[in-house]
């Protein structure tokens, strides 16, 4: 060994063993794993020495090759746990099969590994759609509010209305004796933090069980206050609904659910005029939100109708003449996806209820006028007391300009309500209207 060259241990004495007249100034031997546990280097470098630590040494310091047997699996399962600890998640990716080995014939295992695959495959998908809000199996019409460029002008404030005005409205549902009776959405009115208890608002619809007649003043209807009524409730869970109150004439029923969440409760709108912008509101069978644009409409009851109904109305042709020329019209489906489901509200552009849909001929509605009333003296009498006058009230204002002006040449009158019956009308006139629920 020549004076400029260092030795290398290989094993023999160790440094510490050789005398202090021949040691030679080694400053890092080279480890062939004779000697037991390897001397540790100062520094840290953990890229290199995570490299070294899969790396297999034999007793005698030397790689230790695979071997086929019960060690290659253990060193395949050790490299595995740890490439999965530097290895990141990969995205969920749709199993592939060459068409090669696409044959149960020839390739069972690889098939049955592929089909297996391909279910769970499935159910990482199924869990990712349901982050989602809506479920992929829907296939929804466009609200009006999406597709309707001649809203351009409000839609912004029509659709935080809209957004408010959803959050209290629920579907019913009633059957008897397990054959389904009705199917309604309506509305919270109340709610008490106490008893964890709040009250829903809908049409009596929900629990009419005969019909004989449309006309109302004929008293034929049948309810069934024993039928059994479901809420369903907006995180996808159902409640019994317990019958509290009906009121047939004003079509109005009132249900105590137990809920433990709060509840939204929504404001009445304090007037409403005719022509005015509204929304029609209500949720179908998947609690899928449904948006119609309309307003109110110019026109009195019939004389089979209750004399406190208002309507609303509603284009039915999306084709409107301003949108022909746009690059995409709605579609004319979109009509089939109204909400033809009774107990539905009525909301203006601020988000207030103006009415509850109940549907009786025509696109009927009772004003909210009425319906403030009508809860207010539920709430303090826990019935709504009503005077039989004998007769219907038709508006002055919603006659034909023609017959306004006769009237106020004969009788000095323009304004108010005119009281009439089915043998004809009456020539009595009020100049104001009753500040009454009737």
């Amino acid at each position: 060994m020549g004076r400029n060259k260092r030795p290398l241990w290989t094993g023999g004495p160790g440094p510490d063993e050789m005398t202090s007249e021949r040691r030679p100034r080694v400053s890092s031997p080279v480890w062939t794993g004779t000697s037991g546990k390897r001397p540790e280097r100062s520094g840290k470098r953990p890229e290199r020495e995570a490299k070294k630590k899969k790396k297999r040494f034999s007793p005698e310091g030397k790689m230790e090759p695979f071997q086929v047997g019960g060690d290659q699996d253990e060193s395949v399962a050790h490299s595995a746990v740890e490439e999965d600890e530097f290895t990141p998640k990969s995205p969920i990716s749709m199993p592939y099969i060459p068409d090669e080995l696409n044959d149960p014939t020839a390739h069972p295992a690889t098939l049955a590994a592929f089909n297996e695959a391909h279910v769970k495959y499935k159910a990482k998908l199924s869990r990712r759609y349901g982050l989602f809000s809506l479920p992929p199996q829907l296939k929804l019409a466009s609200s009006c509010l999406f597709n309707h460029r001649h809203l351009l002008p409000i839609r912004e404030s029509a659709q935080k209305a809209v957004l408010h005005a959803a959050k209290s409205i629920i579907r019913l549902s009633s059957s008897v004796d397990g054959k389904l009776l009705a199917n309604c959405c309506g509305l919270w009115i109340k709610w008490d933090e106490d008893s964890k208890t709040g009250i829903v608002l809908t049409t009596a619809h929900l629990i009419r069980s005969n019909h004989p007649t449309e006309n109302h003043w004929e008293g034929k209807d049948e309810y069934n206050i024993k039928s059994k009524v479901i809420v369903h409730l907006l995180d996808g869970n159902t409640a019994d609904g317990h019958y509290l109150y009906h009121q047939e004439h004003y079509d109005l029923a009132f249900f105590k659910v137990r809920v433990d969440e709060e509840v939204e409760v929504p404001h009445f709108s304090v007037s409403m005029n005719c022509g005015q912008d509204v929304f029609r509101l209500g949720r179908d069978d998947h609690m899928i939100l449904r948006i119609t644009h309309g307003s109110v409409e110019y026109l009195n009851p019939g004389s089979d109708e209750r004399h406190h109904y208002m309507y609303f109305y509603h284009q039915k042709d999306d084709s409107l003449s301003h949108q022909r020329h746009d690059d995409r019209l709605p579609n004319k489906n979109n009509d089939d996806y109204l909400c033809d489901d009774d107990g539905g509200s009525i909301i203006d552009l601020d988000g207030k209820v103006a009415g509850l849909v109940n549907k009786h001929l025509e696109e009927s509605f009772v004003p909210s006028s009425i319906l403030d009333k009508c809860v207010d003296l539920w709430c303090k009498f826990r019935c709504i007391p009503r005077l039989h006058l004998g007769m219907t009230f038709i508006s002055i204002k919603l006659l034909d300009p023609i017959h306004i002006e006769m009237m106020c040449r004969m009788y000095k009158i323009e304004d108010g309500r005119w009281p009439y019956c089915s043998r004809g009308v009456k020539r009595i006139a009020c100049r104001e209207t009753w500040n009454l629920p009737w």
